[in-house]
């Protein structure tokens, strides 16, 4: 059984059942979501031997999903991309526009989809009450934006190399993200429990 994610928390108890309440807060998290990946993108070191650089992406790409659930969290990271591909500059490094989607680092950006789906769908089902369970939802995520990605970069450098420059370099960074994301999560829930265990 589906259960709450943070972001249902957005509208109080008394005005969930109203469908256009409901309806123009999704629409603003969904926005939000997107500007805050836009956000962590610039965040961006740039590594020589790779094209593929260190962002914020994937931290905020998570979170999101996790923080909206599977449907708004997917919606947000698509809009992201579509800003992207309409010329704004929201991708690492500031880029924009569908040759970086057709690139090396072009199967990220699909990954950053289907990743926060799937965290989205696991905070859905309580994976973000515990710290155990939103380690694994992280992994989870990071797992299918590495899927997405690696495959995608093999093509640019070769099968072998995929994972030397587009995986390896990441994973000190990506254990980090881990790590925050399992403190915030059961964090807020903890304190929502504290301060409005009516709302939930």
């Amino acid at each position: 059984m589906s259960s709450m994610v943070l972001a249902d928390l957005a509208v109080p108890r008394p005005w969930r059942e109203r469908a256009a309440i409901r309806l123009a807060t999704s629409v603003a998290l969904v926005v939000i979501g997107s500007l805050l990946t836009a956000l962590a993108a610039r965040v961006t070191i740039p590594l020589p031997f790779t094209p593929v650089p260190i962002t914020g992406q994937t931290f905020a790409v998570l979170l999101t999903g996790a923080v909206l659930g599977s449907r708004r969290g997917a919606a947000s990271m698509a809009l992201y991309v579509a800003q992207g591909l309409a010329g704004l500059p929201v991708f690492a490094g500031g880029k924009a526009g569908p040759a970086v989607l057709l690139g090396p680092t072009g199967g990220y950006l699909i990954g950053f989809i289907v990743a926060a789906f799937v965290t989205g769908w696991l905070a859905e089902h309580g994976w973000d009450r515990r710290p155990l369970t939103t380690a694994l939802a992280m992994v989870l995520g990071n797992v299918v934006i590495y899927l997405f990605g690696v495959s995608w970069l093999a093509a640019f450098v070769g099968v072998e190399r995929a994972p030397l420059l587009g995986l390896v370099p990441f994973l000190p960074g990506d254990l980090l993200k881990i790590v925050l994301a399992t403190l915030a999560l059961p964090g807020a829930w903890w304190a929502v429990r504290r301060v409005s265990p009516s709302e939930l």
